[in-house]
């Protein structure tokens, strides 16, 4: 036996040399290029020699000279060259053999025959072996499309020193074939060393199976039965089965014979495949032609070590060192088949993305174990790189079982026991492909992954605790929201109940027992004021910019239902609730809307509805405003609170219709209150105004009638005169809304309730007050011991303010509202909920200090525009123009008089065109003709298309709710996808984590599913890079995981490169990491499809081809240059259509 083995490879291979070699007691030697000095394969050795040139990684391994010199300098006695690489170049055997050293393999001579493809099939026609049609092998194209006129189509390219699928084409026509020679001599040049090709007979959807053949230098050949590759991508071999499932005896006997005599013909000597293809249609069904023999170790040699229990890379060297097969008891009737074995490439290739090899560390990698498992890797672990340059395996898994049944079984197990993260990997591929019921049955071909294009989408693994890892590590770095100091979490301020207990009977139930009618009869027929709570959604959305997150609402749910069950509902959902949600909390509305009604079943779930708008801001086809009502309906709303921006009933009458129809759900239609009726000199929003809206209202099927005061402008006695006007009119229930932002409008209340108001709208006391509603704790001591008594106790109402002031002190960061009261809303009427946001819109204009202009501007463009009731979207209109007012330093009267002088903003336009409908008082003439002047506004109803309209109504929940999201707010809704894909479901996590990150020294939990936690706990945060890069340390579930984060209060000092707009056809972008060659220069006119680059990566080259046909205007890289995935290469100045 050798006393030392030099490997002339890398990676997996390489340390399976040296696992043999080590047992059979010889030293061992590595080589690697400079950019591999991290490889475990150098490790792994007892010597390691760095080859090659620097900036050359691949170069090096295929360097004669430096593997011989390196294995003189050591004093190896063999080198074993494994596969791929040089493993088929006959120069090595050669070099070795002429310094006095054993190459592990057959002889130059054998490998120069056997490995080149056309003596190969010369010597299998000679050994009476079926073989292909093919071409003369050739580096000049011309001479191969002359052949191919003898073959015919398809045929294949192939690499006449290739293996692994690379220096391989298949070409269905005669036109693709240029193209395709130019990419496989490319490729085989750079992998082999060799470009001549040669061209062969495509079978149709064949199986490829092979046998393993091992001899002896006494001419000694057995075979050790055979393998199934024909799961294959690209010619490459994905999945491998030991033996071939569904095969007669007859042909394995045919097999095994003809591949015994094709190494007995070529003379072989050592460790060896012969490869075969069996049609599986057409007339030559279950027949098998030869195809080539692999002269090395093959990288599926594993599954036949399983079935056999041959070593069989230590039987190459056993042999190459004198052994002969007799003396290793490797004689034919000795070497014996057991059960089924598979084995599975877990590769960086992601199938979403084209199978692109991908880079990067590998933050987390965590592999299966147990009975019949057998991984062969050892070059892949957490803080790995993985780099552009060499294959992208990163383990072969390999799993046995008495029958194929049971091999698959347990492959699949070990595949969901893989934890890789930091690199996209194929594992959800393979789980797809091992799942489908054919693989399991064994019916295979090569043409299983392409007849099964579903296979490339297969999801991939959740990850979730490393999505959720990276939003704390980069909340953590980034401080958006300051540190948390002192907070403690509102659920430490949660009453103490017990929750197993079912809520009591509340409003639900009686709108369930009493349907709709009957509901809103008996509210107007109680003598108890009925209470409203809106600390669920408008409190915050007026204090807190809608920010409070599902957990937060979802969290005190329950205690609502358990200590406030005598409210009349719940306000939870709906309004800007339903786009910030998407926006910027990364959250699904449907979701919120769904666990609320499941934490409170007994209280009735308010919503605001914009008429025809439903949540968003423009108008929709009836279709989508009764898909979105019946949808809320169903997921949990009781009441619909309907109104529109202008009063115009008509633009509400399809919510109302939709509500009637769900025959469940109340509708609560709303009057959008303005102005002061008490004014005598008030002429346009009077008494009148509002009952002729009430008697519409009702008319139009309201199971309520809704006051809704946005900017709190409703004074007590105007509240006790409209109430009473009301009441003298309609039996339908009155329901009052205001804003607490001049501070008195709990008299208001008082005074509504007197006049005999039905229920009335509060917030929790911490929630309260400003531009939120009045205090719940106040009106509620206000109504205690009085005929209007709401039934609820101070005990009861004032149980749940600890919690919502906790939770109010977390959100600070996002405190818009007012300080204290303002009576200045009286002249500017600005809405409670808009006047905290103008607040900061003012404030990012540089105009914070100057907010007294903005209030007398918005007053200014109220008059302006015709003094429109100011509800979302009119109110925005009117804050609009008030901001451009001031940052134009306008004279409103001038700009009133002559607004074509000035930019108008374009919701300005739209509303004076009647984006919104028809102004209450009419339009404001002259002022609207001439904003319109020259232009021509494009609004109306949103077209939807025939395939959503059918998605609205289709039997999946999710189909549903996501057509809406998207055709409500669709950038919102790549907002919250993009979140989603980016940091998954961030629901579980804490809000003090979420908003403020990870402390030092503290454990935090996360529990991403029932029984499923996940802790997580900082470490350090190091110094950042040129990029701007930090590396948070986390330990997540006890295990260090390193996370890169960037800082975004640095600027990098590094130059980015310059990145394509997918979306734009005229851009064309690399698209995966590796080095490009450009094709073309500047002005170089170019057809749609036409190569304009070639790039090369983990081994592989393919073409880069213009989107679109004109000419090459600008050229983004040098001639050659590595790139990342979607930078930009070059621009295409497209053709104009003749």
């Amino acid at each position: 036996m050798f006393s030392k083995i030099l490997v002339a490879n890398r990676g997996e291979i390489a340390i399976r040399a040296f696992r043999a070699a080590y047992e059979l007691g010889a030293k061992t030697v590595a080589v690697f290029a400079y950019e591999d000095r991290n490889s475990s394969h150098r490790l792994k050795a007892d010597e390691a020699y760095q080859i090659g040139e620097i900036g050359h990684p691949v170069r090096a391994y295929l360097d004669v000279s430096e593997i011989i010199r390196v294995a003189l300098e050591c004093g190896a006695d063999a080198i074993y060259p494994g596969y791929g690489f040089l493993s088929e170049n006959p120069e090595l055997a050669e070099a070795a053999k002429a310094n006095g050293i054993t190459f592990i393999g057959p002889t130059s001579d054998v490998l120069e025959l056997a490995g080149n493809k056309v003596n190969a099939k010369e010597a299998a026609i000679a050994a009476n072996v079926p073989v292909l049609k093919s071409s003369r092998q050739s580096a000049d194209p011309k001479v191969l499309i002359e052949d191919s006129a003898s073959i015919g189509f398809p045929l294949f390219v192939k690499a006449v020193a290739g293996g692994g699928g690379r220096g391989m084409r298949r070409v269905s026509d005669a036109e693709g074939l240029p193209a395709a020679l130019g990419e496989a001599m490319r490729e085989a040049e750079s992998a082999f060393g060799d470009a001549r090709v040669f061209l062969e007979q495509a079978v149709l959807r064949p199986r490829h199976i092979e046998v393993q053949i091992l001899a002896d230098g006494q001419g000694n050949v057995v075979h050790l039965f055979e393998r199934d590759c024909s799961v294959q991508r690209r010619n490459q071999k994905v999945v491998e089965i030991a033996p071939a499932p569904n095969i007669s005896q007859e042909l394995r006997e045919e097999l095994y014979r003809d591949a015994v005599a094709f190494a007995k013909q070529v003379g072989y000597i050592n460790a060896g495949t012969v490869e075969f293809l069996i049609d599986t249609v057409g007339p030559n069904a279950g027949k098998h032609v030869f195809i080539e023999m692999n002269p090395r170790i093959q990288v599926e040699h594993t599954v036949t070590e399983e079935i056999t229990g041959v070593d069989l890379v230590q039987s190459q060297m056993l042999i190459a060192a004198g052994k002969t097969l007799t003396e290793l008891e490797l004689t034919q009737d000795k070497i014996e088949m057991h059960g089924f074995a598979i084995q599975c490439r877990i590769t960086t290739e992601d199938p979403t993305a084209g199978f692109r090899p991908d880079t990067g560390k590998i933050s987390t990698y965590r592999s299966p174990g147990g009975a019949g498992i057998r991984l062969d890797g050892g070059t892949v672990s957490t803080g790995s790189e993985i780099s552009p340059h060499f294959d992208s395996l990163l383990v072969k898994l390999i799993t046995r079982g008495r029958d194929l049944k049971s091999a698959v079984n347990r492959a699949e197990r070990a595949l969901a026991e893989f934890r890789i993260r930091g690199v996209s990997t194929n594992i959800a591929f393979l789980q797809g492909v091992l799942a489908d019921p054919s693989f399991a049955a064994g019916e295979l071909s090569t043409a299983f992954i392409d007849e099964r294009p579903e296979l490339l989408s297969a999801h991939p693994s959740l990850d979730r605790g490393t999505k959720i890892l990276n939003w704390l590590a980069d909340v953590t770095v980034n401080q958006p929201y300051g540190t948390r100091g002192d907070l403690i979490a509102p659920a430490t301020k949660l009453p103490k109940l017990d929750l197993s207990k079912p809520a009591p009977e509340g409003t639900r139930q009686q709108l369930q027992q009493l349907g709709p009618v009957g509901f809103a009869k008996a509210l107007r027929e109680q003598s108890a004021v009925a209470i409203t709570d809106t600390t669920f959604r408008d409190a915050h959305q007026s204090l807190l910019a809608t920010r409070v997150r599902s957990r937060d609402l979802v969290q005190v749910a329950p205690y609502q239902a358990r200590v406030l069950h005598k409210l009349f509902s719940v306000e939870a959902w709906g309004g800007a609730t339903y786009d910030v949600a998407l926006r910027f909390l990364g959250e699904d509305p449907w979701a919120r809307l769904v666990a609320l009604r499941e934490a409170m079943p007994n209280i009735c779930i308010q919503m605001l509805l914009r008429g025809q708008n439903t949540v968003g801001y423009t108008p929709y086809p009836v279709e989508v405003t009764e898909a979105f009502v019946l949808e809320a309906a169903s997921s949990g709303v009781d009441i619909f609170r309907i109104f529109d921006a202008l009063n115009d009933v008509d633009q509400m009458l399809p919510a109302i219709s939709a509500v009637l129809k769900t025959k469940t759900a109340v509708a609560e239609v709303a009057i959008c209150y303005t102005g002061d009726l008490l004014n005598p000199d008030e002429k346009l929003y009077t008494l009148d105004y509002y009952l002729d809206l009430a008697r519409q209202v009702v008319a139009a099927g309201a199971h309520i009638l809704a006051i809704k005061d946005m900017a709190g402008l409703l004074r007590p006695q105007a509240a006790a005169k409209l109430i009473k006007a009301l009441r003298a009119e309609f039996d339908v229930p009155v329901h009052l809304h205001t804003h607490d932002t001049a501070g008195g409008q709990l008299a208001t209340l008082i005074a509504a309730i007197d006049a005999g108001v039905d229920a009335v709208d509060v917030a929790s006391a911490p929630m309260a007050g400003t531009t939120s509603q009045p205090s719940a704790s106040a009106l509620i001591a206000a109504l205690e011991h009085t005929d209007r008594d709401a039934g609820i106790t101070l005990d009861e109402i004032t149980a749940l303010e600890p919690y919502w002031e906790a939770v109010r002190n977390v959100y600070a960061p996002f405190e818009s509202g007012l300080r204290g009261p303002t009576g200045r809303v009286y002249k500017h009427e600005i809405p409670g909920g808009q006047l905290s946001n103008l607040r900061q819109q003012a404030i990012a204009l540089g105009l914070g200090n100057q907010f007294e202009r903005v209030e007398d501007m918005y007053a200014a463009a109220n008059e302006i525009l015709g003094r429109p009731p100011k509800v979302t979207p009119s109110s925005k209109v009117v804050g609009d123009l008030a901001l451009h007012l001031v940052a134009v330093n306008a004279d409103p009267a001038e700009f009133a008089a002559n607004p074509q002088n000035y930019d108008i903003p374009d919701s300005v336009v739209g509303f004076m065109a009647g984006e919104l409908g028809d102004l209450p008082g009419g339009w404001p003439e002259p002022f609207r003709t001439k904003v319109l002047q020259g232009k021509n506004p494009k609004f109306g109803l949103v077209p939807v298309s025939e395939d959503d309209l059918k998605n609205l109504v289709s039997e999946d929940t999710k189909i549903r709710r996501s057509t809406l999201n998207r055709l409500l707010f669709p950038g919102p809704t790549q907002e919250f996808e993009k979140s989603r894909a980016t940091f998954g479901n961030l629901d579980p996590v804490e809000t003090l984590d979420y908003l403020y990150g990870l402390e030092q020294g503290h454990e935090h939990v996360v529990e991403i599913a029932k029984g499923v936690r996940i802790f997580v706990g900082l470490e350090a945060i190091g110094s950042p890079d040129t990029k701007g890069f930090r590396t948070v340390m986390a330990t997540f579930n006890g295990q260090l995981r390193p996370i890169n984060i960037r800082d975004r209060k640095i600027a990098s000092t590094v130059v980015s490169a310059e990145k394509a707009n997918l979306a734009n056809p005229a851009e064309v972008a690399a698209p995966f990491a590796g080095v490009v060659t450009l094709q073309v220069v500047e002005g170089t006119q170019v057809e749609l499809g036409q190569p304009v680059a070639t790039i090369e990566a983990m081994k592989m080259e393919a073409t880069i081809t213009a989107n679109t046909s004109g000419i090459v205007r600008r050229l983004a890289i040098s001639k050659t240059q590595a790139v990342e995935s979607g930078d930009l290469i070059l621009v295409v100045e497209p053709k104009l259509s003749e």
